[in-house]
């Protein structure tokens, strides 16, 4: 099928709520590293990623080598099986998160990964109410959507009971109108009124992405969490990390991006890049918080042999790489060139992000800070035209998300950075 074809049967045969990019969606048909191609047989560079989940590139060999003898020797089993593939994955986490994480619990996606959490976190403290951070985003379960501080996300009123909002540190948007760092990070120190007007003062856990990644890379002050975690924890709570976008040394030097803010998890829950686009979701916890799950519960196909061999692949390939150290150096080139073009566009009010997750944020003018979707709309189309993948976000539709592979080399950076600032002259 061309792709005029696959367009039209993918309107006939698909729910209209399968969302695409582009006025004219492109039709991807194969990809090796940070190149793809579509079914017309144009090439494109892709500093997207799928949703930041490739994090060593399209079809990296030794996944691909992996994955086709997994195949070949077993296929499925269920978590009713002990599996080599699932307990070397589940060691290998082990070893490579923060503070005292240790014992796993697979499943297929990041929603699944959160909802693990929150009911672990829930059986461990006795308590039922969950807070969590406006801009958010955790899936497509009612409890998630529910979880998701985006109107445009929320297709219905999820009336999940016991989920509580706090304030996003925005720190360009500042909920409370201050500037950081004379604000003195007030948004992490309403917390402790969110808990004691709002809750019944016994929080069973404070989930947050160390970067808000939907929310449109938004990359808080580096007191925040310390401060967050710590009011949370004062109320008995414990702070689960959604490590879904950040993890795996997307933000550079470390493997986890809440190790730049210094502070230690009870859980946190994996997608995404760590089995590089298979599904995997992944919740891994302490000893004393994990052992409190002693219910029956299974996923059939969480922790499934194919996609634990691709996770394995992936995670070997990634310290044979040393991926978090690429990260810091590409994600540095990528960030001076985003700031060149800041200066070049005075309709790019904001540059944010760390390693390779960096953003820009579009607006009508620098000092009024309207956002301008249409700007972003315009600029999205012809870095398409000029044969470059990028991704949108934010809850006004006017951030623009990159995150290409972290094996990206230095002049894929610099060609992907050319034809972004070709793409921005276009935009009225």
């Amino acid at each position: 099928m061309d792709s005029a074809t696959v367009r039209a049967k993918h309107k006939e045969f698909l729910f209209p709520c399968v969302a695409t990019y582009y006025e004219e969606p492109i039709v991807l048909t194969e990809g090796l590293g940070c190149c793809v191609r579509d079914a017309d047989g144009r090439e494109y560079l892709d500093f997207f990623g799928g949703i930041v989940t490739l994090g060593v590139g399209h079809s990296h060999p030794n996944v691909v080598r992996r994955v086709q003898e997994q195949i070949a020797r077993l296929e499925h089993t269920s978590t009713l099986y002990a599996t080599r593939e699932q307990v070397r994955v589940a060691e290998r986490l082990a070893s490579i998160t923060p503070g005292k994480l240790k014992k796993s619990f697979f499943s297929t996606s990041g929603t699944e990964a959160d909802e693990t959490a929150i009911l672990l976190a829930k059986i461990y403290t006795g308590c039922q109410e969950i807070i969590v951070l406006r801009h958010s985003y955790a899936g497509r379960s009612l409890q998630a959507i529910a979880i998701t501080g985006h109107s445009p996300w929320r297709l219905i009123p999820a009336q999940v009971p016991g989920i509580k909002h706090g304030l996003s540190p925005y720190c360009y948007r500042c909920p409370l109108g201050l500037t950081y760092p004379s604000c003195e990070v007030k948004c992490a120190h309403d917390l402790e009124e969110l808990i004691r007007t709002s809750t019944s003062g016994k929080p069973a856990a404070f989930m947050a992405e160390p970067i808000q990644g939907v929310g449109g890379f938004i990359t808080p002050p580096k007191e925040y969490f310390e401060i967050a975690v710590g009011i949370v924890r004062k109320y008995g709570g414990v702070f689960i990390c959604d490590e879904v976008q950040t993890g795996f040394g997307r933000t550079g030097e470390h493997w986890c991006g809440i190790e730049h803010w210094g502070v230690e998890p009870e859980i946190m829950t994996f997608a995404k890049s760590i089995a590089n686009g298979f599904p995997v979701g992944a919740t891994i916890a302490t000893d004393e918080v994990a052992d409190a799950f002693t219910g029956l519960s299974l996923s059939t196909f969480g922790g499934n042999p194919i996609s634990m061999a691709a996770a394995e692949a992936t995670l070997e390939t990634m310290e044979e790489e040393n991926v978090p150290q690429r990260s810091a150096e590409r994600g540095a080139q990528l960030r001076q060139a985003l700031e060149g073009l800041r200066e070049k566009y005075q309709f790019i009010g904001d540059v944010r992000g760390m390693g390779l997750m960096q953003a820009i944020e579009l607006v009508e003018d620098s000092k009024s800070k309207e956002p301008s979707p249409g700007r972003t709309a315009q600029f999205h189309e012809a870095a398409k035209r000029h044969g470059l993948l990028i991704g949108k976000g934010g809850l006004y539709g006017n951030v623009i998300r990159l995150a290409p592979s972290m094996l990206v080399s230095e002049s894929e950076i610099d060609e992907g950075v050319r034809r972004m600032n070709l793409a921005l002259a276009e935009v009225k």
